[in-house]
């Protein structure tokens, strides 16, 4: 028989062919591991000065990735069909069940997700009512101590106590643990006169103004108001911080409700929606305020329109008593400081420093903070560090800048000094000693010299956490609840000691009261009794 030696016809390519190849696959994992390298470059000369945004840009990469190469298994891979169906239909269904099963239950400050069950209660819902475990007692909150912390940031709301000496090492005598107790969600911190502590917390569908007795942890009175604020990203609850003055406690929630307790019994003298009242937008990330009290004013940050940004009320009646300037609101709380000789009071809006006078509340000045009109919140608060001098922080990769304030006649005029990406605080604010600053740049502490701005050192990763300069450390709240000490010198970063205090992501700020320290998050709080240094 004879073999057939004629030309034969060219065999077709089977469509898809080269999509069905390893070159696809092998394409798209180098193509991803090149983006990855590349957001690491750019991380490290500084290109990208935001965590966050970096952790977002690695999430979609590999998820980009991960997409693609799902797809062409199922699709072109030269697997058999049946298989390749089966894993397309089972990986369907995990991803439905995933997304039917889990929820966000919150983010860290990087943005790393916490997920929980959907059908699992939230923690605050798990909670008494406080109305049923509050003991409904009458508190003594007139008599004050030397050792009080009254309101957001302490005393002079710079998180800086010079009054405090602490121990630099805790091995021979480790703080001790007064109590230590679930709390309602949010992220006030604690204000502190006498023997208690009052702070703001959310229990299921009621947001309250809450009194703690320092040395057992027992509730003793809560005002409740039935609102409930919730954002994905930042979470359940109210945000600021209580400020008590002369006996009576002052809190804005999350939702704009600014009240007026006495705060002996924590009932209600008088309350304002600060945002229905003045036409003010609500914030992405809930009112966070903290009232400031100032000779018979209560002030706070409404943000609304014709000028209606920052508000005044009589401290004792509630009525308005003045309000000015026409900026957005963002996350920072007045403060009071005197630059020039004269007193104003400064406030971080949305897209710029305002500085207000105090007996009318008109507008003195005001400067673009930051000058790149980006739309990312404002958190830090200033910092006057001298007679004509001011310190502003932030983070999303801004950076810090030092303004001179200055008056020429009628006139005030802004000179920036310098401005740079050291010193990027997010959540925190900065504190200054002997002419240096700290604070957390995107999770890692730095000292920069405030004359200059340049980096003495940065080291010591404590997440987005927050900081209290107590005499000569720094006293270093981190994200994971852990508390440590640093030593506060321009030459070296020296971490003393630490221990862990409370479980959980912790924003909130602590509050130290003579040798108690109080720290809180959205789940646990406690109360710490110091080591004092020995005279």
């Amino acid at each position: 028989m004879s073999q057939d030696l004629s030309p034969q016809p060219a065999t077709a390519a089977k469509p898809g062919g080269l999509l069905r190849g390893p070159l696809v696959p092998v394409a798209i994992v180098v193509a991803d591991v090149a983006a990855l390298a590349g957001i690491q470059f750019a991380e490290n000369s500084e290109r990208l000065n935001d965590p966050a945004n970096a952790f977002l840009m690695r999430f979609s990469t590999v998820g980009i990735a991960g997409i693609l190469l799902f797809l062409w298994f199922v699709l072109f891979s030269r697997v058999e069909g049946k298989t390749r169906l089966r894993v397309g239909v089972v990986g369907f269904v995990l991803l439905v069940v995933a997304f039917g099963a889990l929820r966000i239950e919150g983010v860290s400050g990087n943005i790393w997700p916490k997920f929980r069950f959907r059908w699992e209660r939230r923690a605050d819902q798990t909670l008494p009512k406080a109305a049923e475990e509050a003991a409904g007692t009458q508190v003594n909150l007139l008599e004050t101590t030397p050792d009080d912390y009254p309101q957001f940031m302490g005393p002079s709301r710079r998180a800086t106590l010079e009054n405090v000496h602490l121990a630099h090492d805790w091995s021979a005598q480790p703080p001790r643990a007064v109590w230590r107790q679930p709390i309602g969600a949010g992220w006030s911190a604690f204000a502190v006169v006498g023997h208690y502590g009052v702070t703001q917390e959310q229990r299921d569908k009621d947001e309250l103004i809450t009194c703690y007795d320092l040395d057992t942890g027992k509730l003793e009175w809560a005002h409740s108001t039935p609102v409930r604020f919730f954002e994905v990203l930042a979470g359940v609850g109210p945000r600021a911080t209580p400020t008590i003055h002369e006996g009576k406690v002052y809190a804005l929630g999350a939702l704009g409700e600014l009240t007026c307790l006495d705060g002996a019994t924590g009932k209600p003298l008088w309350q304002h929606n600060v945002l229905k009242e003045n036409d003010a937008q609500q914030v992405m990330w809930g009112k966070s305020c903290s009232p400031l009290v100032h000779e018979n004013l209560v002030i706070v940050s409404a943000g609304g329109p014709d000028g209606k940004s920052l508000v005044a009320y009589d401290k004792e009646s509630g009525s308005l008593v003045w309000s000015g300037g026409n900026g957005q609101s963002s996350y920072s709380s007045p403060t009071l400081v005197t630059l020039g000789g004269q007193p104003q009071i400064l406030i971080v809006n949305a897209r710029n420093l305002a500085a207000h006078d105090p007996a009318d509340g008109h507008v003195i000045w005001q400067h673009p903070w930051p000058d790149d009109d980006t739309a990312s919140p404002n958190v830090s608060q200033p910092l006057a560090v001298g007679d004509d001098r001011l310190l502003l922080s932030k983070g999303y990769g801004v950076g810090s800048a030092l303004w001179k304030i200055s008056q020429e006649g009628d006139e005030w005029k802004v000179e920036e000094l310098w401005k740079n990406r050291n010193l990027k605080t997010k959540f925190t604010s900065a504190v200054v000693r002997d002419g240096y600053a700290y604070g957390l740049d995107e999770g890692i502490l730095e000292c920069i010299e405030i004359a200059t701005g340049a980096k003495k050192w940065k080291q010591g990763k404590y997440g987005h956490g927050q900081i209290l300069l107590v005499d000569d450390v720094i006293l270093v709240q981190a994200e994971s609840g852990e508390v440590a000490l640093v030593e506060a010198r321009p030459e070296k970063f020296n971490e003393l000691t630490r221990f862990s205090a409370i479980k959980g992501i912790s924003w909130n700020t602590p509050a130290l009261s003579g040798r108690k320290l109080l720290v809180r998050n959205d789940e646990e709080a406690a109360c710490y009794v110091l080591p004092l240094e020995t005279q």
